[in-house]
C-alpha cells in the first residue's frame, strides 16, 4: 500500500519482475494483518505515527548514503507536506481505523478500488489520461465490485461498520488523488527522494496528531505488537516503496500496478489463517468484479481475447 499509479502503457514482465512483484503483493497484504495486530495495544494514529516516522528513517538514510539529489525548490518541499497527507497520513490513518471493525480481507478488497478511482481521477485531471470506452467500462465493473462487497445497504446503514468500510473507501480516494498529484508535481524528481520526501511531510502532520488524540505512547507493548509495528514501518512501507521501485524500473508503471489484484488474495488468506476471519460470500464475489474491472482497463487481457476489434474501444 503506497504510491500507486494507474495502468497505462504496457511492456513485458520478465520472470524476475513477475517474482518481485508476488513478493510485493506478500509484504503489502501482510499490512492489513500486521496493522490489525497493532491496534490491539497501540491507538490508531499512534500506530500511524509509528509506521511513518520508522520508514521515514529508512528512506532518508536511503537517500543520504545514496546521494541523491535534493530538490532546491521551496515548492516541491510544500509539495511533499500534501503528497505526504494525500499518500500516507490520510490513507494510513482511515485504514487503521476501519480495520477496528471490519476484516483485514475486506479493508484489502475495499483498498484494491484504489487502482479503479486512479484511472478516474487521472481521466479528469490530465487531457492524456482520457476516460476510454474500455476504460470506462472498466470503472463500471470495479465500482459495481465495491458495492456487491460492501453491500448496497451500506448507502442509507451509517452504522460503525458501514463508516470503517467507506474509511477504507476514503483511503483508496486519497491514493488515487495523491497519484494524480504527485504527477503533476514531482516531475524530475527520484522516486525515492519523492517517497522520503512525503513520509517526512506525513511525520510533520502525524506525529502532533498522535500525541494529542492518543498521548505519549507507553511502548510497553508485548512482542507481537513491536513485531506488527516494525513490520509496517520497515518492511511495507520502507521495503515495499524501495522494491515497488524496481518492479517499476524492470516492468513499467503499467505492469507494476497489476499488485493490487495479488494483494487481497493475501490478505484475505492471513486474516483466515492468523485472526479466523470469514467474509461473506458477497465479499468474494465484489473482489473478482473488482478484479475484472481492473483487468478491463488494463487492456491486454481483451486484446489476446478479442485481438484487433478490441483496438475500436481502447
Amino acid at each position: 500500500m503506497g504510491q500507486k499509479h494507474s495502468m497505462t502503457q504496457q511492456q513485458t514482465i520478465s520472470p524476475r519482475a513477475w517474482a518481485e512483484l508476488f513478493v510485493l503483493a506478500a509484504i503489502w497484504g501482510g499490512s492489513f494483518l500486521s496493522i490489525r495486530i497493532a491496534l490491539d495495544q497501540v491507538g490508531v494514529f499512534t500506530t500511524v505515527a509509528f509506521r511513518i516516522t520508522g520508514a521515514l528513517i529508512v528512506l532518508w538514510s536511503y537517500v543520504i548514503a545514496r546521494r541523491l539529489p535534493l530538490p532546491k525548490d521551496w515548492r516541491i518541499w510544500v509539495a511533499f507536506l500534501v503528497l505526504g497527507t494525500l499518500n500516507n497520513a490520510i490513507p494510513f490513518s482511515l485504514i487503521s481505523w476501519g480495520e477496528l471493525r471490519i476484516p483485514t480481507g475486506l479493508a484489502s478488497i475495499l483498498n484494491a478500488a484504489t487502482a479503479v478511482l486512479g484511472v478516474l481521477v487521472a481521466s479528469i485531471a490530465f487531457r492524456d489520461e482520457r476516460l476510454t470506452t474500455r476504460k470506462a467500462l472498466g470503472v463500471a465493473c470495479g465500482f459495481l465490485g465495491v458495492v456487491t462487497a460492501i453491500g448496497i445497504e451500506v448507502l442509507w446503514q451509517f452504522d460503525l461498520t458501514s463508516l470503517s468500510q467507506l474509511a477504507v473507501l476514503g483511503a483508496a480516494t486519497s491514493y488515487a488523488f495523491a497519484g494524480a498529484f504527485a504527477r503533476a508535481t514531482m516531475k524530475g524528481q527520484r522516486p525515492q527522494v519523492v517517497a522520503a520526501g512525503a513520509l517526512l511531510g506525513a511525520a510533520l502532520i502525524m506525529v502532533p496528531i498522535a500525541l494529542v488524540q492518543d498521548g505519549l505512547p507507553t511502548f510497553h507493548y508485548n512482542a507481537h505488537t513491536w513485531e506488527a509495528l516494525g513490520y509496517l514501518a520497515f518492511v511495507a512501507t520502507a521495503g515495499a516503496y524501495l522494491l515497488f521501485y524496481r518492479v517499476v524500473a524492470m516492468a513499467g508503471a503499467g505492469n507494476a500496478s497489476l499488485v493490487t489484484l495479488i494483494i487481497a488474495p493475501v490478505a484475505i488468506v492471513l486474516g483466515a489463517v492468523v485472526l479466523g476471519e470469514a467474509l461473506h460470500s458477497r465479499a468474494y464475489i465484489g473482489f473478482a468484479l473488482l478484479a475484472l474491472g481492473l483487468l478491463i482497463i488494463d487492456g491486454r487481457l481483451i486484446r489476446r481475447i478479442f485481438g484487433r476489434g478490441a483496438q475500436e474501444i481502447a
